[in-house]
């Protein structure tokens, strides 16, 4: 039997405000073809189906076509809500989208009832919330923590496949030990624990996890098959895709191979001076990816986002880490403590500039700006004495 194995498609996400609409149909393209090319049996989505609890119009569309196009190509789908899916609302029409092939689980108390494909029993485990009682509760366990909800959870699953065949597959939306994560994921951690041990998998043919956003292999038989579509600048380096399992049912044993998403706009992180940036021949390959860029001039450059822009027109994040500069020992508040008015003001702008103070024409501005608001003060304090003298005299 062969599967392919999918998580954390975050349908309705931006990117830096920007739309991922685009990239997110470039990949279900890709998926269909992958499935009729492939022959593949079932799809396994293993959560965060959707970027939030309450998607908009255009995500709901677009899982809706994307699962009757899966279907059309002649793949079941089992797929199971992640940390980012309402559960509920995932769930509607569960049971009736059964009979067209789509089996979505999201209901706790059903994850020790496997999706039969073929001789293969798919069990599909819905993100468990260590701090729910609704998810404590049908597990029948005391500790609330990741751990103790998911052994609980292949405890059922166990005792399930004792009455089947050898072959079996776990999709779960969990942190697993030894899992690289990356900026854009949702921080899961209860108690200050989110780590769930690898031996809470043991005797699983293959296990499809899903949460992280970076495709990687835990052991033999544990994988994440990663996001496939990047959603922060931290994922630059992440090779996105899906992992293709071929399943014998009569042993159990797996064979994958990954299978590389398009890319519709790659990222690039550029550090440097403004100047060395807007002149290198080496960032060449950025000009049309999306951009992430670190300055690391001493003085904070005036108008740096437009000059990048005209190189890079894809820079959605500008960020500043000066090199050179003396870190003061004393905090800002210190520093201004019993000081001048315009000593505070030019303390003020060194700051903002990294150490560059102002000059003899803006020192002269500053001195103004600060006589010109001294004398309105004292204007407005008279005209309230006179007020004040009035009222009384009256």
């Amino acid at each position: 039997m062969r599967f392919l194995h999918t998580s954390d498609w975050h349908l309705g996400r931006c990117f830096h405000r920007e739309g991922l609409a685009q990239a997110h149909a470039a990949f279900v393209d890709h998926l269909v073809d992958t499935v009729r090319s492939e022959k593949v049996d079932a799809v396994l989505v293993a959560g965060d189906v959707y970027d939030r609890a309450l998607p908009g119009p255009d995500a709901v569309e677009m899982l809706d076509d994307t699962l009757n196009r899966l279907v059309g190509a002649g793949a079941q789908v089992v797929l199971s809500s992640g940390n980012h899916d309402s559960a509920r609302r995932m769930g509607f029409g569960a049971r009736l989208l059964t009979s067209a092939g789509v089996h979505v689980r999201s209901d706790v108390s059903a994850v020790a009832d496997p999706v039969m494909i073929g001789d293969v029993a798919v069990y599909a485990v819905p993100y468990l919330d260590p701090a729910a009682a609704s998810v404590t509760g049908p597990l029948e366990v005391d500790e609330r923590s990741h751990t103790a909800v998911m052994t609980g959870a292949m405890t059922r699953i166990r005792a399930d496949r004792e009455q089947r065949g050898p072959a079996s597959i776990v999709l779960a939306h969990c942190f697993a030990t030894g899992g690289a994560a990356s900026d854009s994921e949702r921080d899961i951690t209860v108690g200050g624990v989110a780590n769930v041990p690898l031996s809470v998998f043991d005797g699983v043919s293959y296990v499809a996890l899903g949460h992280l956003h970076g495709r990687q292999q835990l052991s033999e038989t544990v994988r994440y098959s990663g996001s496939p579509v990047a959603m922060s600048f931290s994922e630059a380096a992440h090779s996105k895709g899906s992992h293709l399992v071929d399943i014998d049912p009569a042993t159990g044993r797996t064979e994958v191979t990954d299978v590389a998403a398009p890319v519709i706009r790659r990222l690039a992180v550029l550090r440097g001076t403004l100047e060395e940036l807007l002149s290198d021949r080496r960032h060449t390959d950025a000009e049309d990816a999306w951009v992430q860029v670190v300055l690391t001039d001493t003085i904070r450059p005036l108008g740096a986002m437009d000059r990048l822009r005209r190189r890079f027109p894809g820079v959605l994040s500008l960020q500043f880490d000066p090199q050179g500069t003396v870190t003061p020992i004393r905090t800002y508040a210190q520093r201004v403590a019993q000081r001048a008015p315009l000593d505070v003001c030019a303390d003020f702008l060194t700051d903002v500039r990294s150490g560059a103070g102002p000059d003899d024409a803006e020192l002269g501005l500053l001195g103004r700006g600060l006589e010109e608001s001294r004398r309105a003060r004292a204007a407005r304090d008279d005209e309230g004495v006179a007020v004040t003298t009035a009222a009384v005299s009256a």
